[in-house]
């Protein structure tokens, strides 16, 4: 399905169209988008079971791969397996979802930089499959473990990006009001994602190492708290009418003190039970939450960073029609 889509006067390919009159062409395939949602929820689940794998030190209960025991037959789920192999089930599943959507994509949209994308995702997931089996193949190294545990999470982005740019409102030609912030609201938010990311890849050097310390960590959450603080107050103080950046920012501000408490808890209940000799459930299922709410702040100020740039202009950037941040369908 193709939407035309009136914008604010601007430029396209060297021409100024007037105001009102700016016209663009954005793809909209129902089903595409729903099952583009479905597999980032999917992948959702897949951190999920990661961070129960890590939570209940299962990484080598499984000791081979891509075999379980040697087969390909389904082992007895019981103890650590039930977590490491239903990890790789999940982890399958979803590798399979991702190649199908990449085709349906290539097959479905004209627009040659979602195409390229959903080839980022299918790359992505290999390259996760691969780092999955080099971790237990070589006995958890922690440069790999860390490795995984973040293209995970990048991964994650990918495929919520996906979602969002084949939903039925996502167009990149939105009427904008001018930013004349210093730095710029998109400026912030992207800057703000990228901190988010080395928070969580410290995170995850902690969890994965042995003799870790949590000083990195800590310091990137207050570097996290203050910038998303920032975030939030300048949406709040500068474009509180925009209902497509308060929302994601009040939700990004929620999920912070939601990711403080369960850092701090993680921290404090892990090192209650550091004598205990297995993972004890209560510090397995809140560690898994901090590692949830952290992907969930993650995504939700990447979207952020992509309705700053759908609704906002710096004063030396051109307003152009497109259903892309370039081009309208190339």
């Amino acid at each position: 399905m193709l939407c035309k889509d009136e914008g604010p006067g601007t430029k396209d390919r060297g021409q100024t169209i007037p105001e009102g009159k700016a016209l663009t062409m954005t793809e909209y395939h129902p089903w595409l988008h729903r099952y583009a949602a479905f597999v980032t929820f999917c992948t959702f689940l897949l951190i999920i079971a990661g961070a129960l794998v890590t939570g209940n030190d299962a990484g080598l209960s499984v000791p081979d791969w891509p075999t379980s025991f040697g087969t390909f037959r389904m082992p007895r789920m019981v103890g650590g397996v039930k977590f490491e192999h239903g990890h790789r089930m999940i982890a399958g599943t979803v590798g399979v979802l991702t190649i199908l959507l990449a085709i349906w994509i290539w097959r479905r949209d004209s627009r040659r930089w979602l195409r390229w994308i959903g080839l980022a995702a299918v790359m992505g997931v290999l390259a996760q499959a691969i780092l999955g089996g080099i971790t237990v193949l070589w006995f958890l190294p922690e440069a790999i473990s860390t490795a995984h545990a973040t293209l995970g999470q990048i991964f994650f982005c990918l495929a919520a990006s996906l979602a969002f740019f084949t939903s039925p409102d996502w167009h990149w030609d939105e009427t904008k009001r001018e930013d004349t912030s210093t730095p710029s609201l998109q400026h912030l938010t992207t800057i703000t994602t990228g901190v988010i990311l080395v928070q969580l890849i410290l995170g995850a050097v902690y969890r994965h190492s042995k003799d870790g310390t949590i000083a990195p960590h800590v310091v990137g959450a207050c570097v996290v708290t203050l910038l998303v603080g920032w975030v939030v107050s300048t949406v709040l103080m500068r474009f509180a009418q925009q209902p497509g950046l308060l929302h994601p920012a009040l939700l990004l501000g929620g999920l912070l003190v939601s990711q403080l408490f369960l850092g701090m808890g993680s921290y404090i209940m892990k090192m209650a039970a550091r004598d205990a000799p297995q993972p004890l459930p209560p510090v397995v299922d809140i560690t898994t939450a901090h590692v949830t709410v952290g992907a969930l702040l993650l995504v939700t100020s990447l979207y952020l960073t992509y309705q700053a740039r759908r609704f906002l202009v710096t004063p030396r950037q051109d307003l152009k029609v497109a259903s892309t941040p370039h081009q309208a369908t190339s």
